[in-house]
Order: C-alpha cells, then structure tokens, then sequence
C-alpha cells in the first residue's frame, strides 16, 4: 500500500486500529523519519486514546489510557546489554498486553515473544516522501482481520 502524505498515513492508522483489540500486538519495522510514529498516531486516533502520541524514543514506552488502551513502545534505544531481550523483559510490556493494544517501534527480534499471534507491519519512505506499507500477519486471524482494510 502506499501512501503520498504523513496524513494519509494517519489516516491508514485510523482505519487499522478498527481491526484491533485488546491484546493485539503489532511490531513496526522500518528506517528513521520513515511514518512509523505518524502511523501510530493514526492507531491512537483511531481507538480514542487521551493525549498526544509522540515518539517515546527517551521514554522507551507510553501507556495512553482510553476506551482500549494502547502501549507505544520504542526499542531504537535499546542494546546496552549482550541480550537487548533482557531490557524488553524489564519494560513489562507483557504486564498490559491482555489489556491493550501494543505498538512497538524497532522491536523486530526483541518483542515477538510477547504473543505468538503479532501484526508486522513494515514502513518505507520513498525518495518523493511517499510511504510503502506491507502488512504481514503472524498467527492467529491475522489474515482474516487484514482482509477488512
């Protein structure tokens, strides 16, 4: 899928987030400055999450409260130890993952353990700023639930 505008991708957020629930984990892959964050806020917009979503790159991760409630999570910083795993262990995202939804940026290697069951969803940015989306469903009915957007 591709996408001319960080609005437009937005907007794809919005229309992701109605296949989501409680639970869901999805795991962003893609270069810096690419729409990764831009595609989360569209996630946040889309489940009625409080406040702004920015990147929680300093912060490592974000719980935003709302009707379902979404972790944003930012591995980039992540790797001062021989198991960067170990780091993610620390962070308990596993503590909200039933409740939630959870986003996490960077974490491809780190977070899959979280649930057998995971959305990959890969960002890339062209050279005319238009941004290329491949969607790529792990376990569950992933599938199924992708075949709506």
């Amino acid at each position: 899928m591709k996408f001319a505008t960080v609005e437009d991708t937005q907007n794809f957020g919005r229309r992701l987030a109605g296949i989501l629930r409680a639970g869901d984990l999805l795991l962003l892959t893609g270069p810096l400055g690419a729409g990764k964050t831009a595609l989360v806020q569209g996630i946040g917009a889309g489940l009625g999450v409080q406040g702004p979503i920015t990147s929680p790159t300093f912060v490592i991760a974000r719980v935003h409260k709302g009707p379902l409630p979404m972790v944003h999570a930012d591995a980039y910083r992540l790797g001062a130890r021989p198991d960067p795993r170990a780091e993610i262990d620390d962070l308990d995202l596993d503590a909200s993952a039933d409740d939630a939804v959870t986003v996490v940026e960077w974490g491809a290697g780190l977070v899959e353990q979280l649930n057998d069951e995971y959305l990959r969803v890969r960002i890339d940015r062209l050279d005319d700023d238009t941004r290329v989306i491949d969607l790529v469903p792990h376990g569950g009915d992933w599938a199924q639930r992708l075949e709506s957007l």
